[in-house]
């Protein structure tokens, strides 16, 4: 063979390698961004379970006699606020991830107050089942909330990971992987709770 065929040979073997490189980094940061998607649906599905169980908690409210309106209203604007915050899962920029994250704490923050307020103006409330399997329901959606939010930070990590390392930057640059964003601890989180007790 001559040195010229040797060369080009060479060349397009080169050529075919990093085509091919290329395309096995640009799949593998597809299966990460639809793992980011698949994440985000989950974390969707858990915030619209506790958002649909406040109708039942409004209607188990009203059924007792003198009930707070105030706590409830307070309730019923927050889940409007927060189911009217959508997020497009092919854009998790960290505002708009910021953005649903804080309707979301407001209303976790609503809901709380309000059964607060229940449970210490309406003993007789708190005590009935339907009162209590609603109580039981929302203590796991928050604690499922916790898990799918967790689990989507995790997959964000992972992803964020793989589009910044060098050589698949490169790539994500060209195939327009963006950075996504992650859940974060609400404010407050990282001071301790003050116990005070009136005796």
């Amino acid at each position: 063979m001559k040195k010229g065929t040797i060369l080009i040979v060479a060349l397009v073997a080169i050529v075919a390698i990093c085509v091919l490189w290329g395309v096995g980094v640009y799949n593998k940061l597809v299966n990460h961004d639809e793992n980011v998607k698949e994440a985000w649906g989950q974390v969707e599905n858990v915030y619209k379970r506790r958002a649909d169980l406040i109708p039942q908690l409004v209607a188990t409210v009203q059924g007792a006699a003198n009930y707070e309106k105030g706590t409830l209203t307070e309730v019923v604007e927050a889940r409007a606020k927060a189911t009217s915050v959508q997020v497009d899962a092919n854009n998790l920029t960290e505002e708009n991830v910021a953005q649903f994250q804080k309707a979301q704490d407001n209303l976790t923050g609503a809901l709380s107050r309000g059964l607060n307020v229940i449970v210490e103006r309406y003993p007789e409330l708190t005590a009935t089942k339907g009162f209590q399997d609603l109580q039981v329901q929302l203590e796991g959606t928050e604690n499922r909330i916790a898990t799918e939010r967790a689990r989507f930070n995790e997959t964000v990590a992972a992803y964020n990971k793989t589009i910044r390392r060098f050589p698949n930057s490169i790539i994500a640059g060209i195939g327009g992987f963006e950075k996504k964003g992650y859940f974060t601890a609400p404010e407050g989180s990282d001071e301790p709770v003050k116990v005070e007790f009136d005796f």
